[in-house]
Order: structure tokens, then C-alpha cells, then sequence
């Protein structure tokens, strides 16, 4: 068995020597592959040319870059040479890139492009280990003159891999193996294999310290449960280099499937599905809500018989899938319930639907599947919860969604839905090998069913924070058990539902505690609504900061015959606020389950989406001290 990913990876070159590895784009926009034993060549000439550079074992190596072909090559490089790489990406601030390469002490730094060395370049001083530079992309111009000028060595990726060309053929002459062979075989399971940091959303960034034995318990694990065939092709949207998306390449290496670089964007990511039919795609919530909404837009503009069908069949899709969940034993049981009765109070209803759903999977999900390709087998989510109106939506259109969840501290994953039995409102039971526990504030272990903190264990969890015992100390006791920070229930049968998140949770001044998820989410359901963070911890009542859909609004104004000057003024008409305040009342109030409390009394209209690496982090996730700073003026007005 291998002890480390470049040792796993070496395992499959040599069964899948011809399966395509990768899928980047040529200069004109065409996805090429490349087999695993070409994949293998590169990475052998690349980290032959790091030995001639000087790395050694046990350094840490930064890596910024965003999604693309060299990321995998360097990465599996570093790591088989027993070095450590630091990963972010590339719109990470200059502060970020001086503070994780200089706290990490990092010597060499493999970066995407010139702009990226630039913000090195700009505080040498504060990294003063740092002097050498490898930039991956070919097409940007090396200012040696300015970086030299900063006390910095660069090189370009071609050139790094030619000097190790060069060293690895006259190694390979001596009839030996590869240099990287020989290194590989020396690794160790518990070895460090990488520092990510953390991307602040509550303060100072925190290095994450996982080793090769943390990624693998993942990877030894999920293709057991995901049906992941020699062949088949993800496409790679998510930041590389944060630990979601990471652990799904090496899953995908493991399996002998390939990866694709795509982009989050939909036009781009509807296109290449179109082009490389993939049968997996991994990504966040909000770009399967992204996907969503494109099919209610292009709906839009079809006739109303065609919008009232799809209408009708949606919901006869979320009702089959219902029956069918109740029927299948797929349903979230917090106490035990009798299997049979449930299942002969679903049966009929399912028989009789059952033929309905049929003529709406081939008269009209048939178009919406196309869009993927037509090969899609899953799709997983994770990085946050997924609105359950999204769930149901895929769940009724026929679109299989495997929600997970996890923490960076734990490589990441700690339970995902299984493909063979899905329970739809939970992220599936723990991976085999990792234990969870629901606790009190106290920390006394709660019965199943029971809402509390979410405790986990087991060899996944991290090493602790870089160079941060005290912070290290304070989520990770010495029996192993690690705080999530997240708040969560049990079933009956051990799949987790995740309830919010304890850092998030808003105390009213009545002593109220709120969780704002589950509001944002509902608020999300409008059709008008794009965004909203919910607000008040200290407050008397709650209040929100809301993104209107731009192009829902300006239509309603249109039909409406509202006056429209610029966006930012349409926001301000007495009309549009409105028609927000009486979309906030239907869907947050008692009818839906909400306390009196849980009702939002103030709002304001925001005209800019939220922007990764100022309101949200590199996982698309809120960062909310960043937007109480960065709106304080708003949110001061929303409690005055």
C-alpha cells in the first residue's frame, strides 16, 4: 500500500500507463490530453530540475497558481521529493503572499505568472529566505532585471524543466532510476506534505498542517463509495489549491480518471462540459444555484406553455423524488421509525407518479442534462451547505448532487452522501476510519437526534497549525478529538446534518440565539433576491444586507413601467423596495417555520455582488467580519 501520494501516483502510471491524466487547453481554446506516463515524464524532468536548484528534503516550497496543467506537475513533484509546498492562489493579496512565504519560510516559490512575482518582488524584504522564483506561464516577460534588483533568482517553468531534463537523462544513461524514484520510495506516511492557510474569514490566516497519511485516508476511502471508473473525466473548477478540490485530483489519480481545467464561470463551464461530456463535476453551492438560475433565465424567454410544462413536470420530479426517497429508506430518521409502514404509505404514491416523472425525464430534463454532456453521472458539493431549494431542484430534474462536508484541518472531508443510498438533508455518513461525536457547551457527548457541536477524530484530522501551538491547542485536544466550529444533529443511522455554524451564530440582546444559514438560504429562494447576509449580534432585532438579482429586478421594473435611470438609483425607488420587503415577509415568517425572532425587520439594497478576496474567500464563502467593516456605514443605518 502506498505511503504517500507520489507513491499512490506511481502505482497508477503503472496500470494506467495510456489513460488520459490531464485536459488543458491548447492556444486555440482546444482541450488536449496527456497520458499518465506523459504526466509522469514531466513531473520526473520538472523535479530534477528542483534538485539542481538545490531543494532538499523537508523544505517548504510556495505555490501560487490557479487551476491548470504545471499546478499538478509541480505539486506531485515537490511532494515526491519528501519538500512540502505552500498553495494559494493567484488572487491572493500581496499581504497574504508576504505573510504565508514568510512565515513559512520558504526559500523557492513556483508562481503562475508576472504578476504574481510582482507581488513578491514588492515586499522582498519582509521574506528575506526567499530567492528563487519559477514562473509557469510562458507567455508572461521575466523582469530579471527588477526581481534581481529585489534579491530574487527566476526562472521559467521550461527552463526549470530543461536544466532537470538534462540531469535526468544522464541518470536514466547510467541505467538508474530516476532521481524522483529513488525519493519517493523514501517517503513516509506521516511526512508533512503541505501548509495551506487558511483563508481568514475570522482573522489571521492559520497554516493547516497535513501530511501525506491525511490525504490518503481520503483517498483510500471515497472511491469505495463514488462509483469513479479508469476513465472517466472531472472537470476541475474549484481553486486548486485549497484542500477540497486538491483531495478530489488525487481521488481522480487513484482511480485512474483525468482531470480537466474548466473555469467557474457558466458560460465557460457549460461549454467545456459540452466539449469533454464529463461525468463529474465537484464545485460550491453557489455555482449549482448558478446553474439553476440559468435554466428559470433561459426560461424566461420561451413561450408560457413551454415555462408552464417545465413548471409542472419540476414538480412532479420533486414529488417522485419524495415517494421515492420516503420508498428507498432515503429519508433522515432522528428517532426509529417502522421501515414497513413508511414504506407502505410511499408505495402507491410512487407507482402513480412514477410514469409522469418518466415523460418529464425525455419531454424536458432530457435538454437540461444535455447541458452537462450527457454523460453526467454526479455532481459533488462542498464548501458550504447546499440551499435545500437547489437539492430539491437537481434531486427533481434527475441530476444526482452528492453533498459532502469537511474542514481543511481534516484533508478535508469528514462525511459525504453516498452515491448507492443518498439521504437527501444530511452530507452522509463519516468516512470509514473517522469518528464523530455531537456535544453540549459543556462538551458532554448528546444522544443521536440531539443539536450540539460536531467533534471529529480520526487519521485525517490534521497535524495542528504551522509554528501555532497555542492556536493548535484550542481546537485540538490530546485524545484527537478536533472542534469543527460547526453545529450539527445525528441520525438514527449516523449521517450528520449540518445545523449552522457556531461562530456564526447571532445572540440577540434578548438572549435569542439565531443561526443566519438557514434565513439567508430561504431568502436566496427569491427570484429577486441573488445574495443577503443577516445581521444584529447585539441587537434588539435582525436585520440584512441584500443583492438583488440585477437582471430579475430590472425586468419586473421594465413591466412595471418604473422609471429607470442608472441601477444604483432603481435600488432607492419606494417600488423596488417594496417589492424586496414583500419577498423577505413571504419567505422568512412563522408559515415557514421561523421564530418571531428569526424575522428580519430592516434591510438594505446593495448594487455590487459580493467579490472574492474582499467579501468572500477563495472558497466563495461570506466572510462576515469583512462585510460588517467594509458596509459599516449601512449596517450602522440598519440598527440606528
Amino acid at each position: 500500500m502506498a505511503n504517500t501520494i507520489p507513491q499512490m501516483f506511481l502505482e497508477r502510471v503503472a496500470t494506467y500507463p495510456k489513460l488520459p491524466a490531464q485536459y488543458s487547453k491548447d492556444a486555440n481554446g482546444e482541450f488536449r490530453a496527456s497520458s499518465y506516463s506523459s504526466l509522469l515524464g514531466d513531473i520526473e524532468a520538472f523535479a530534477a530540475g528542483l534538485l539542481e536548484l538545490g531543494l532538499v528534503r523537508g523544505e517548504r516550497v510556495g505555490l501560487i497558481a490557479d487551476n491548470r496543467r504545471e499546478w499538478l506537475i509541480a505539486d506531485l513533484a515537490i511532494l515526491g521529493l519528501g519538500a512540502a509546498d505552500v498553495p494559494r492562489g493567484c488572487d491572493a493579496t500581496e499581504q497574504e503572499i508576504r505573510y504565508i512565504l514568510g512565515f513559512s519560510e520558504c526559500r523557492l516559490a513556483v508562481l503562475e505568472n508576472e504578476k504574481q512575482l510582482g507581488k513578491i518582488a514588492a515586499h522582498k524584504a519582509a521574506m528575506p529566505g526567499l530567492g528563487l522564483a519559477i514562473l509557469m506561464d510562458p507567455s508572461s516577460p521575466v523582469p530579471k532585471a527588477e526581481a534581481e534588483a529585489a534579491g530574487l533568482r527566476v526562472l521559467g517553468f521550461d527552463e526549470a524543466c530543461a536544466l532537470g531534463a538534462a540531469r535526468l537523462a544522464a541518470r536514466l544513461a547510467s541505467g538508474r532510476p530516476s532521481e524522483y524514484v529513488d525519493a519517493v520510495a523514501a517517503g513516509r506516511r506521516d511526512e508533512l506534505a503541505t501548509i495551506i492557510y487558511t483563508s481568514g474569514t475570522t482573522g489571521e490566516p492559520k497554516g493547516v498542517c497535513l501530511s501525506h497519511g491525511n490525504f490518503l485516508h481520503q483517498t483510500d476511502f471515497l472511491p469505495t463509495v463514488l462509483h469513479v471508473m479508469p476513465g472517466h473525466v472531472f472537470l476541475s473548477v474549484l481553486p486548486v489549491w485549497h484542500s477540497f478540490e486538491r483531495v478530489v485530483q488525487y481521488i481522480i489519480l487513484t482511480c485512474g480518471a483525468g482531470v480537466a481545467y474548466s473555469k467557474p464561470i457558466g458560460s465557460v463551464m457549460l461549454a467545456d462540459m459540452q466539449a469533454l461530456r464529463p461525468q463529474w463535476l465537484t464545485s460550491v453551492p453557489r455555482i449549482w444555484e448558478s446553474v439553476m438560475d440559468g435554466v428559470y433565465r433561459t426560461l424566461k424567454s420561451q413561450s408560457g406553455l413551454k415555462k408552464a410544462l417545465f413548471a409542472f413536470f419540476v414538480g412532479i420530479g420533486e414529488s417522485y423524488s419524495y415517494f421515492r426517497d420516503h420508498l428507498l429508506g432515503r429519508i433522515p430518521h432522528f428517532v426509529p421509525r417502522m421501515r414497513l409502514a413508511e414504506i407502505l404509505w410511499s408505495v402507491l404514491p410512487f407507482v402513480l407518479i412514477a410514469p409522469l416523472r418518466a415523460l418529464g425525464g425525455i419531454a424536458v430534463f432530457k435538454t437540461v442534462k444535455n447541458k452537462l454532456g450527457g454523460r453526467f453521472v454526479a455532481g459533488i458539493s462542498g464548501g458550504g451547505a447546499l440551499p435545500p431549494a437547489v437539492d430539491r431542484f437537481f434531486g427533481a430534474i434527475g441530476i444526482l448532487i452528492l453533498e459532502g462536508y469537511g474542514l481543511t484541518e481534516t484533508a478535508p472531508v469528514i462525511g459525504v452522501r453516498l452515491q448507492d443510498r443518498p439521504v437527501i438533508g444530511t452530507v452522509g455518513p463519516a468516512i470509514r476510519g473517522t469518528e464523530l461525536k455531537i456535544v453540549d457547551e459543556l462538551g458532554e457527548r448528546l444522544p443521536l437526534g440531539s443539536k450540539g457541536l460536531i467533534m471529529v477524530r480520526g487519521p485525517s484530522v490534521m497535524l495542528g497549525y504551522y509554528k501555532r501551538p497555542d492556536l493548535t491547542a484550542k481546537v485540538l485536544g490530546e485524545d484527537g478529538w478536533l472542534d469543527t466550529g460547526d453545529l450539527g444533529m445525528l441520525t438514527a443511522r449516523g449521517e450528520l446534518r449540518i445545523t449552522g455554524r457556531a461562530k456564526d451564530t447571532i445572540v440577540l440582546r434578548g438572549g435569542e440565539n439565531v443561526e443566519p444559514a438557514p434565513i439567508e438560504q430561504k431568502l436566496a429562494e427569491s427570484d429577486y433576491v441573488r445574495q443577503a447576509v443577516v445581521l444584529g449580534q447585539d441587537q434588539k432585532y435582525l436585520a440584512a444586507l441584500i443583492i438583488p438579482d440585477q437582471d430579475a429586478v430590472l425586468a419586473w421594473a421594465q413591466e412595471n413601467a418604473i422609471p429607470i435611470v442608472d441601477y444604483e438609483g432603481l435600488l432607492q425607488q419606494p417600488e423596488v423596495v417594496e417589492l424586496i420587503a414583500y419577498e423577505v415577509n413571504e419567505l422568512v415568517n412563522a408559515r415557514n417555520g421561523f421564530k418571531s425572532f428569526e424575522r428580519i425587520f430592516r434591510f438594505a439594497l446593495l448594487s455590487a455582488p459580493f467579490e472574492v478576496g474582499r467579501e468572500l474567500s477563495a472558497k466563495q464563502e461570506i466572510k462576515r467580519h469583512a462585510i460588517v467593516e467594509i458596509y459599516h456605514k449601512e449596517v450602522r443605518k440598519l440598527f440606528e
